[in-house]
């Protein structure tokens, strides 16, 4: 992210997992509150299939 990249943080979800969903949307809102600093969340996390999927970018200067 330092030279500007963007970030995909994939969720992966096996058997039963899929029932405890939110505790993987806690871990990415975990996620975000910790590089709130240096990147905004240009998508939020939605599910897709097994995973959830969240898009970071950098944040401006």
């Amino acid at each position: 992210m330092s030279e500007g990249d963007k970030a995909k943080v994939t969720l992966r979800f096996r058997g039963r997992e899929l029932l405890h969903q939110e505790l993987g949307v806690q871990l990415l809102n975990r996620i975000q509150t910790d590089v709130d600093s240096h990147a905004v969340i240009e998508q939020t996390p939605r599910l897709e299939g097994r995973q959830i999927v969240m898009i970071l970018a950098p944040r401006k200067k």
